[in-house]
């Protein structure tokens, strides 16, 4: 398991969490800048997030391209930041937006199980 990436600062106390309210890091934003966030995309930092690139950012978005190293999943990003969903989506539209992140959407609904498949396996369970 690794340490938080975060855990080396001054503003983190480590039974509290982080002494920054999820308002404060996004800058009072919402939405995401640059694109939506499904909570089942894939997310990873790129060539240039880990040559070094991204002098200037938060710590947030700095623990975000520490755990993105490895693709990982918005929803897995969050948890791991122990951060809101919103919040992580906000600081992830910064990071697309500045070109330290690639993300990759879930496929979408035409591979997916018919509805007569999706029955047929609840009835079988049912029938457990």
């Amino acid at each position: 398991m690794r340490a938080e990436p975060w855990s080396d600062h001054a503003w983190v106390d480590r039974d509290a969490g982080p002494v920054v309210r999820p308002y404060a890091m996004t800058g009072g934003r919402v939405v995401p800048a640059s694109d939506k966030f499904d909570v089942v995309a894939m997310v990873v930092a790129n060539r240039a997030a880990l040559s070094g690139v991204g002098y200037g950012l938060q710590p947030e978005h700095r623990a975000i391209l520490a755990y993105a190293r490895e693709p990982l999943a918005v929803a897995e990003l969050a948890s791991h930041l122990d951060l809101a969903l919103g919040v992580v989506r906000v600081l992830l539209g910064d990071l697309l937006g500045q070109g330290l992140i690639e993300m990759y959407e879930p496929q979408g609904a035409g591979g997916l199980p018919s509805e007569r498949v999706l029955r047929a396996v609840i009835n079988g369970l049912r029938a457990l």
